[in-house]
C-alpha cells in the first residue's frame, strides 16, 4: 500500500466547508421534514388522489 493510501485512509474528518447544511441541525430536519409529509398529504387528501 502507498503511503498517500494509507495516509487518506487514516486521515481524520477536516474536509473543507462547502457551504452545505451542517450536520447539527437534526431537529429542525426532522421537524421541516414531518411538515413537508403533512402538508403533501393534506394536498392528495383534498384533490381526492388518496
Amino acid at each position: 500500500m502507498s503511503t498517500t493510501a494509507a495516509t487518506a485512509a487514516t486521515a481524520p474528518r477536516a474536509r473543507a466547508r462547502t457551504g452545505g447544511p451542517r450536520d447539527d441541525s437534526r431537529l429542525l430536519e426532522n421537524i421541516l421534514g414531518w411538515t413537508l409529509v403533512v402538508v403533501l398529504a393534506m394536498l392528495l387528501t383534498q384533490t381526492g388522489l388518496i
